[in-house]
């Protein structure tokens, strides 16, 4: 079965791609949605002893994590290492269940791919991009997004040309939904045909 990561930076529309793959029936493995089910499950103890105050009605509150990694971004490796553990054994159980029912290609939603070494957990990098005026713009729009917040994002993740230079495939999200879509289509195509 192949593995298809896919990544972008904040506010590039990977989520919006990662629809239109399971538009085409392909199945997504959403490292995010993961996270969000470990904080409300395994990652509650291990986090509430590392970060005191973060575990609010037996769940991590990502607003009080949030504020507590902004205080001192170096506690992030301590996050890391209790939750991408957690993450990879979920992925991991959920491609072979995957693999034993028959699907071929299986697409793994990871916004930190590059960053994490986690393309080594994918056979192919697709990577979304768009102008930079168009990513400040769809990320400041967000709800409780701030020009701080945004830069601390931004420190995080590793420049956009770095990842189009390390991308099997690029999908400009910037020139419309249409474009993205046909884009996704043609990467499918090129899979199947083993051109790639």
């Amino acid at each position: 079965m192949l593995r298809l990561g896919l990544t972008g930076s904040i506010g590039m529309g990977k989520s919006t791609t990662a629809e239109l793959f399971r538009a085409e029936g392909v199945p997504v493995i959403d490292a995010d949605s993961i996270v969000h089910d470990l904080y409300r499950g395994e990652a509650v103890a291990p986090l509430g002893d590392a970060f005191p105050g973060v575990v609010v009605d037996g769940q991590v509150d990502r607003q009080k994590l949030s504020a507590a990694l902004a205080e001192a971004p170096d506690r992030f490796r301590v996050l890391e290492a209790i939750v991408h553990p957690l993450v990879w054994k979920r992925e991991k159980a959920l491609i072979d269940a995957y693999r034993e029912s028959g699907e071929r290609l299986v697409v793994l939603d990871i916004p930190l791919l590059f960053e994490n070494k986690a393309e080594q957990r994918a056979d192919k990098v697709v990577v979304v991009t768009c102008a930079p005026e168009i990513q400040r713009e769809r990320v400041l729009e967000r709800p409780g997004m701030t020009e701080e917040k945004f830069a601390l994002i931004l420190s995080r993740q590793m420049p956009d040309a770095e990842k189009r230079k390390r991308a099997d495939f690029i999908i400009d999200t910037g020139r419309g939904l249409e474009h993205a879509r046909v884009e996704v289509r043609r990467i499918l195509d090129t899979l199947e045909n083993g051109d790639q």
